[in-house]
């Protein structure tokens, strides 16, 4: 909403907060309706360019409404089709009154399209940075500067919608920079206008919030009124190679996510996503792999095998082809449903939080 501080973003706001809107600021209810549908369904964010709004309603919106918040100040574009975006939240805003992050340098986060027959995925960040940590991610490398709103989130879709010959997204994973569920109010916020007939209308069955495990906001989720898609980030086959990878595991055990996550399944009757990185050498052989089908075993999932993308200054392999196949080939034959995820934009800044993190590198200080 409109503060008294000055204007309000448009993709943090409700029907009901539009409405609200346009009883502040004297405008016409229809308003609210017809923004809506030149933003979320034609993809117009200049109220310049809306043709059936009204010179004056036009003044209002450019002094109090926000649409933008981000700026793109990189791009990058892969054979397979994929696109990475790099958006910057910290450019100096137009309008007083916005809310402004916490103060440092560079407040990117990274927006990934990946493109195949059939649909269009979003994947997109919560954070800038990440709290985890895990130290095969580049995404955490330098701690977390700050949680998106709702607004931000959503607005990566709109960014992503607007890329050259891609057409509309038709699914949404939140697998890019940071951790979602502990921005929760925030991605709860933003997945109720993507799921919304009045946002993008994309239906809870695609859309995937992935994390890596706390399990008080998966209990949490369970009471969530849009049934998504639930992918743990497990990464490890036991607790003791978990904890060297990933370190919020020392608070919390493999035991008590898989139970969080069966109270989840038990509820909204969606099966887990179970992903599971492979690090060569580390956690890829066929020993670890009989021991994550114990673990599925335990619970109604899917097993999502996903080849690690080298970063740079990061002491992990990617695994070789044989062991990956071999890998899932145990898994399946001890009757765990597995797929190998195919690797995209493997000629561009792969890794989650890597472009980010190479375009940091290439500021020198003074």
């Amino acid at each position: 909403m409109t503060t008294e501080t000055g204007p309000c973003a448009f993709f943090d706001l409700t029907p009901d907060d539009l409405s609200d809107f346009c009883r502040q600021h004297d405008l016409p209810h229809f308003l609210g309706t017809q923004l809506r549908e030149w933003v979320y369904d034609k993809g117009v964010t200049d109220p310049e360019n809306m043709t059936n709004i009204s010179g004056r309603n036009c003044d209002v919106l450019v002094d109090h409404m926000i649409f933008e918040q981000g700026s793109v100040t990189g791009h990058q574009c892969d054979s397979d089709g994929t696109q990475k975006l790099l958006i910057d939240w910290d450019q100096p805003p137009t309008k007083p009154g916005l809310p402004i992050l916490e103060s440092g340098a560079g407040r990117e986060t990274e927006s990934v399209m990946i493109p195949t027959d059939t649909r269009k995925t979003a994947c997109v960040s919560s954070q800038i940075g990440c709290p985890v940590g895990c130290t095969f991610c580049a995404s955490g490398l330098g701690g977390l500067d700050g949680n998106l709103s709702a607004g931000m989130i959503v607005e990566q879709i709109h960014r992503l919608n607007h890329l050259e010959d891609v057409g509309r997204i038709t699914n949404v994973v939140f697998m890019g920079m940071g951790e979602p569920l502990s921005n929760f109010s925030a991605v709860t916020n933003a997945i109720r206008t993507i799921n919304a007939p009045w946002g993008y209308g994309i239906s809870a069955r695609k859309i995937t919030v992935s994390t890596v495990g706390l399990p008080g906001a998966i209990r949490k989720l369970v009471d969530f009124e849009i049934p998504v898609t639930l992918a743990l980030s497990l990464h490890a086959p036991n607790d003791e190679i978990r904890r060297t990878l990933i370190p919020w595991a020392d608070y919390v055990t493999i035991e008590e996510l898989i139970d969080a996550c069966q109270e989840y399944f038990q509820k909204t009757g969606r099966e887990i996503t179970l992903e599971y990185l492979l690090l060569r050498g580390i956690n890829d052989k066929i020993e670890h792999a009989r021991e994550l089908a114990l673990t599925a075993k335990n619970i109604r999932a899917n097993v999502n095998l996903i080849r690690y993308n080298e970063v740079p200054g990061l002491p992990y392999e990617r695994p070789r082809s044989e062991d990956v196949r071999r890998f899932q080939e145990t898994l399946r034959k001890l009757h765990i449903n597995t797929h190998i995820r195919a690797s995209r934009g493997r000629n561009i800044a792969a890794a989650c939080g890597q472009l980010r993190h190479e375009s940091r590198r290439e500021i020198k200080p003074a």
